[in-house]
């Protein structure tokens, strides 16, 4: 790990700010923040609004690497420019903090307790791109609802035939296998899910990847897979949880760092005054960090 973006991923305290909604969950964020749909008229207007909400984020004086290392975009921001240059350029250039781009499709209807992701058919031409717009990683997501044995290994077998791909071109993927935190049998999905992950380990060389995993209903319950060599950093998602929940649970898994959405921008509005939002944004900040560190 020479590279002074993998050492900063995989040493340096802070965690992963996930502003990539896409699409489909752009009107929830938009919403959220204060813009409801009769404040836009079409896909282009929404985009809008949701670019204007992350520059508000990234450009704020609490969005700074003291706590932050990394930030996931969207393809829409990553072809955006904030204060004249392009999203990843700033974020580095200017914070100090890596891009990641999110290159899933979103997900397939759900068979045998599980959503795989869509297919990518222009993976190789955003990669491409996401060369040329100086991006570090990626990520993709696919979800698991139950602990089907044949559904959790193609999900897997799916997120490590796509990461080594995206390997290959030297960005770090961030595979996200999420386990649905309402699942009936969320610790046995869990359970599966880390065999098959250790299988699907001994099929690397030299790649360089990083999960993104939902907070455990064991504590420290991914610990193990820390050690390994391949993998540069563990982070977790809220998924769902109020962004107390996720802190108190996130503490308990040491090592693992957050990658929080909705848990970091919960309670930002577009009525603020910027000294409300940039102080309600830096407490959130702070407290994701101080969960991180544990």
């Amino acid at each position: 790990m020479k590279d002074e973006r993998v050492i900063q991923m995989h040493s340096h305290k802070g965690f992963i700010a996930a502003l990539d909604q896409s699409g489909g969950s752009t009107p929830k964020a938009l919403r959220l923040y204060g813009v409801d749909a009769s404040q836009y008229h079409s896909d282009e207007e929404m985009f809008d609004c949701i670019h204007a909400m992350r520059t508000r984020i990234m450009t704020s004086p609490a969005f700074t690497n003291a706590h932050i290392l990394a930030a996931i975009l969207f393809e829409n921001t990553m072809d955006r420019q904030i204060e004249g240059k392009y999203t990843a350029d700033y974020l580095w250039e200017e914070k100090h903090i890596l891009p990641i781009l999110k290159v899933d499709k979103g997900l397939q209807t759900e068979s045998d307790g599980v959503q795989l992701m869509k297919p990518i058919p222009n993976l190789e031409e955003l990669l491409q791109r996401a060369k040329q717009r100086h991006i570090f990683g990626t990520k993709m997501r696919s979800v698991i609802h139950h602990a089907n044995a044949d559904g959790i290994q193609r999900i897997v077998e799916q997120q490590f035939a796509l990461g080594k791909q995206i390997a290959a071109h030297g960005f770090i993927p961030i595979l996200e296998p999420e386990v649905d935190i309402y699942s009936e049998d969320k610790a046995a999905c869990e359970k599966r899910l880390k065999e098959e992950i250790k299988k699907q380990l001994l099929t690397l060389d030299n790649e360089q990847i990083m999960f993104k995993l939902t907070l455990p209903s064991q504590d420290d319950f991914y610990k193990d897979l820390l050690t390994d060599t391949h993998i540069v950093r563990i982070v977790a998602l809220s998924g769902g949880y109020s962004r107390e929940q996720a802190n108190a649970l996130l503490a308990k898994n040491h090592g693992i760092i957050a990658s929080f959405s909705r848990a970091l921008t919960q309670g930002l509005q577009i009525t603020q005054t910027q000294e409300a939002f940039d102080a309600l944004l830096k407490a959130s900040i702070v407290s994701i960090y101080e969960a991180s560190i544990t």
